[in-house]
């Protein structure tokens, strides 16, 4: 009760202050991240852990080993982004934190943190949806960047086309309808015996291959902005197979080059389709596919030919990292969404499922189921 009484009288602060910066935690996935944010535009320190080199030995993500990981770095990195920004933890306005989608165990330390944080200091407490943390990474890079928008969604998770209405508010346009572009990239770089991380070392291969080398196809959706890469992932798999079975000799550059161009050319053909018919001249590219080198040219050309403006965030802020849940924290701070101390993780947590309405009142704790 304590608790609740002294976030009410915090919020009713923040309501006529110029500059609030936000302790903002991440640990979706394999990285341990913090940061302050102020004014949801403007980083002023970020530090993020990578496990990258944990997880190499066994080829992707082990969710024991990231778990423990966590808890090892999560309070050094949140000591790190305090100590970097020049503050005091007594200067913080509230603290966020992302409690989904993700790996559950990654998850439960962050918000275990967050919330040991946020009542310690008698700070508002702001859950934050990944997605919606990668989506406010543009805000960062792109301080002028205001609603609205079309974003194209894309990581090891999730591909998305969405219109972002307003802040906190998003329309579903297209998603994939089996694997995610990350996930294909990924499998992709597997079968070419490419090291972790796939998606990465599959796009640096690329560039020197010949993208019309291999002829691959482009799955039909039953929803117009949809996406499929399960069959493609298929085809690209038995095509590796048939040349070893074969003894045929395979440029891996060219599997490559293939395998990207021919799913960024879906991406960006849908994603482009989607904003000339509903007239959006605005797109933004968010996730940790948005670092593809291929994709960030094909919709720069696209757009540069259409007169529209394209919106990718800089290639630090592609990857998990807290900086953007700090983004997306002082938006849903200002709409009232603030969690009391149940909070939990929720590793299945949808974007869509998730937007609360905005509270009229903003001393009204809103706890988040």
């Amino acid at each position: 009760m304590r608790y609740l009484e002294a976030v009410q009288c915090k919020i009713k602060e923040l309501k006529n202050k110029d500059r609030i910066r936000i302790l903002a935690i991440e640990t979706s996935c394999d990285e341990s991240a913090a940061a302050v944010i102020e004014n949801g535009r403007k980083i002023i320190s970020s530090c993020v852990y990578s496990q990258i080199d944990l997880h190499a030995l066994y080829g992707g993500v082990v969710p024991e080993i990231a778990s423990r990981s966590h808890i090892q770095k999560t309070d050094l990195m949140v000591e790190e982004a305090v100590r970097n920004s020049g503050m005091r933890f007594a200067d913080l306005d509230a603290v966020a934190v992302t409690y989904g989608p993700g790996l559950v165990g990654s998850l439960l330390t962050g918000v275990s943190c967050a919330k040991a944080l946020a009542y310690m200091l008698d700070l508002p407490l702001i859950p934050v949806n990944h997605i919606e943390g990668h989506i406010c990474s543009n805000y960062l890079t792109w301080p002028e960047l205001e609603p609205p928008f079309l974003c194209l969604v894309v990581s090891g998770g999730h591909s998305h086309i969405l219109s972002v209405d307003d802040y906190g508010k998003y329309t579903l346009i297209g998603r994939t309808q089996d694997d995610a572009a990350g996930e294909a990239f990924d499998k992709a770089a597997r079968v070419l015996d490419l090291p972790y991380p796939g998606g990465p070392r599959l796009d640096e291969l690329a560039e020197t291959g010949d993208p019309h080398a291999i002829q691959l196809p482009k799955p039909h959706t039953d929803g117009k902005y949809d996406f499929s890469f399960s069959g493609l992932k298929t085809a690209f798999i038995n095509a590796v197979h048939q040349r070893k079975q074969k003894n045929e000799a395979i440029n891996k550059a060219d599997f490559a080059a293939s395998f990207r161009e021919t799913v960024v050319s879906i991406l960006s053909e849908k994603t482009c389709e989607a904003a000339g018919e509903k007239n959006i001249t605005k797109i933004a590219v968010a996730g940790g596919v948005s670092a593809n080198k291929r994709l960030r040219n094909t919709l720069h050309e696209v757009c540069r030919k259409r007169g529209w403006k394209l919106y990718v965030p800089s290639l630090s802020l592609c990857g998990d990292n807290a900086a953007m849940i700090g983004s997306a924290a002082y938006y849903r701070l200002r709409s009232g969404t603030i969690a009391d101390l149940t909070l939990n993780a929720v590793p299945s947590l949808s974007l869509f499922d998730n937007m609360l309405d905005n509270a009229e009142n903003q001393s009204i704790i809103l706890p988040v189921k």
